[in-house]
C-alpha cells in the first residue's frame, strides 16, 4: 500500500512540474476557443460581394427556396410586399390579416452568410396602415425597422450584411407592435453557413402563431382582432401557417418512406412559447434556437416567441404524422395541428401496429370540412337545409364526439352510452343539445343498461356547431329524427341543467 501511495505522489509531482515549468503559458484568449467555434459575426466568409447581383427566390409556406449553392458571398436583392387581406382563419370564419407577401407566415427568405442584402419593402396602396420590418438576422438598429417604416403606396430600401448564420424570425415592428404581429406579420429568413446545410430529401416551412378574435373559437363570420384578449394572452386560435387546417387533409405535407425531412419551424407569437412535437417521430437532429449547434434524438423542442428551430428526421414507416404544440389543448381545441403524410411500404420490424386512427387526430385527418363551410354560408343567408345540417354535423361529430361514442354511435360497453337507437334520446330529443352544451354527470339508463360516467361540457363549440351535431345524431342510426336550430342551442346554453358536468 505504501508503494502505491508513493507512486501516486510521484505522478502528481511530475504532472505539476510539466504543467507549470515545462511550457510557456499561452495568454492568447483565442486559444481557449473550441476548434468548431463558428466565431459568430467576427469570423466566416465575410468578404465583398462577388459576381452578378442575385434576385432572391421567395417562397410561400410551406415551401422553402432551394439552397443558394454559392461558394462566395453575393449582392442579393430581396423584394417583399406588405399586403392586408381578408382570409379564412377557420372553416366559415374570416379575419383581416396583415401579411408579408400575402401569406401567413410571410415569404421564406434564403441567403448565405456574408451576403450583402438589398432589401426592398413595398406597402400596397390599398393598405390601411404603415408597416416596417425587423429581421432578427440583421445587425443594426431595430433589425431594419428603423430604416423601413413604409406608408401605404410607398417603398423603402435598406442594405445589410448577413453576418451570422442561422434561422431567424422577421416581423413587423410598427406600433402597436403586438397587434401587427398578432395579425400575422412574421416569417423566417435562413442565413446558410458558408458550407451550406447537410442535404435532405424534403424541406418544409412551418410557423406557429397565436390569434385573438372577438368571437370564440370557430364562431362563424368575419372576426375582428380583440386587443384585450391579446394583452391578457388568451388566444382564440393557436395555428400553424395562419389557418386552421392549413397543413391537413389534402394540404398535408407529402413525403415518402426512406426520405429525410427537414422542418424550418418558427414561432411568431406574439405571446406563447411552442412545445413543438411530431407524434410518432423522433428528431434525429434539432438545431435548437435556430443556431449552429444541434442536439440529437429529441422528442419535443421549445421554440420561444420570436424564435425558431431546424429539425431533421428520417421516415421509416408510412402513416400520418401529426405536428402539434404539445401544450395539448392548443392542438385539439385551438387548432395547432398539422399533418405530414408518408407514403410507402410498411416495415413490420419497426412498427407492427395499424396507421394512426382518424378518430385520434380528429377531423383534421380528413380533407377540408367543406360541409361545415357550406352550412355556415347557408345559415348566414337563412337557407340552411336539414340535409346541410346533417352533413356538417357528421363532419363535426367525427372530430369532436367519435372517440368516445364511436363512429357509428355504438358507444363503449359499460363506459360511454350508445347514441344509436337510443331510448334515452327518443324520450327527449332536445336533451342531445343540452348534454353537448352542459355535459352530463350521474347515473343514466340507456337501452336497458346502466352508465355512470362523466361527459364534460363541449363549451368550445359554437351554437351552430351544437345545432348541427345534435341534428346529425337525431337523424342517424335509427334515432327519431328532428332538428335543432342555432337559436335553440343558444337558449339551451343560457338555461341551467340539474345534471350538468363541471368536466372530468
Amino acid at each position: 500500500m505504501n508503494s502505491l501511495l508513493r507512486s501516486v505522489a510521484l505522478a502528481a509531482t511530475l504532472a505539476l512540474l510539466s504543467g507549470g515549468c515545462g511550457e510557456k503559458k499561452n495568454d492568447d484568449p483565442s486559444a481557449a476557443a473550441k476548434p468548431d467555434d463558428t466565431g459568430g459575426s467576427a469570423k466566416g466568409d465575410l468578404g465583398p460581394p462577388q459576381g452578378a447581383d442575385v434576385n432572391a427566390v421567395l417562397t410561400s409556406p410551406p415551401m422553402v427556396p432551394p439552397a443558394t449553392g454559392r461558394k462566395a458571398p453575393a449582392r442579393v436583392i430581396v423584394q417583399l410586399d406588405v399586403v392586408e387581406k381578408d382570409m379564412p382563419i377557420s372553416e366559415g370564419v374570416t379575419y383581416t390579416f396583415w401579411t408579408f407577401g400575402g401569406t401567413v407566415p410571410g415569404s421564406f427568405i434564403r441567403v448565405r452568410q456574408g451576403d450583402t442584402v438589398v432589401f426592398h419593402l413595398r406597402n400596397m396602396p390599398d393598405s390601411k396602415m404603415p408597416h416596417n420590418i425587423d429581421l432578427h438576422g440583421v445587425t443594426g438598429p431595430g433589425g431594419g425597422a428603423a430604416s423601413s417604416f413604409t406608408a401605404p403606396g410607398h417603398v423603402s430600401r435598406f442594405t445589410f450584411k448577413a453576418l451570422n448564420a442561422g434561422l431567424y424570425v422577421y416581423h413587423c415592428a410598427t406600433a402597436p407592435v403586438g397587434m401587427h404581429v398578432a395579425n400575422g406579420m412574421y416569417g423566417l429568413i435562413l442565413v446558410e453557413p458558408p458550407e451550406g446545410l447537410p442535404p435532405v430529401d424534403k424541406e418544409y416551412y412551418v410557423m406557429q402563431g397565436d390569434f385573438y378574435t372577438t368571437g370564440k373559437y370557430r364562431e362563424k363570420g368575419h372576426q375582428p382582432f380583440d386587443m384585450e384578449k391579446a394583452i391578457d394572452e388568451h388566444p382564440t386560435y393557436v395555428l400553424f401557417n395562419g389557418t386552421e387546417g392549413a397543413l391537413t387533409g389534402e394540404k398535408a405535407l407529402p413525403a415518402k418512406v426512406g426520405e429525410t425531412v427537414r422542418l424550418y419551424v418558427g414561432n411568431g407569437g406574439p405571446n406563447l412559447v411552442s412545445s413543438f412535437h411530431v407524434i410518432g417521430e423522433i428528431f434525429d437532429k434539432v438545431w435548437f434556437e435556430g443556431g449552429s449547434r444541434f442536439q440529437e434524438n429529441v422528442q419535443t423542442t421549445l421554440i420561444p416567441a420570436g424564435g425558431a428551430a431546424i429539425m431533421d428526421f428520417r421516415l421509416e414507416v408510412p402513416g400520418s404524422y401529426v405536428l402539434v404544440d404539445h401544450s395539448i389543448f392548443r392542438a385539439f381545441n385551438k387548432g395547432a395541428m398539422a399533418i405530414l403524410k408518408a407514403d410507402g411500404p410498411e416495415n413490420k420490424a419497426i412498427y407492427s401496429g395499424k396507421e394512426v386512427d382518424a378518430m385520434y387526430i380528429g377531423n383534421r385527418a380528413q380533407p377540408s370540412l367543406r360541409a361545415v363551410e357550406d352550412a355556415a354560408a347557408s345559415a348566414q343567408t337563412g337557407d340552411l337545409s336539414l340535409e346541410q345540417q346533417v352533413a356538417a354535423g357528421k363532419e363535426l361529430f367525427a372530430g369532436t364526439c367519435s372517440t368516445c361514442h364511436q363512429p357509428e354511435g355504438q358507444g363503449l360497453e359499460g363506459v360511454f352510452p350508445p347514441l344509436a337507437k337510443s331510448d334515452f334520446i327518443a324520450a327527449n330529443p332536445k336533451r342531445v343539445a343540452e348534454i353537448i352544451v352542459h355535459g352530463l354527470v350521474g347515473p343514466v339508463k340507456v337501452n336497458g343498461k346502466d352508465y355512470n360516467s362523466n361527459m364534460p361540457p363541449m363549451s368550445q363549440l359554437t351554437d351552430d356547431e351544437v345545432a348541427n351535431i345534435s341534428t346529425y345524431v337525431l337523424n342517424s342510426w335509427g334515432n327519431p329524427g328532428g332538428r335543432v336550430t342555432k337559436a335553440e342551442a343558444a337558449d339551451i346554453r343560457k338555461a341551467q341543467s340539474s345534471t350538468a358536468s363541471a368536466g372530468h
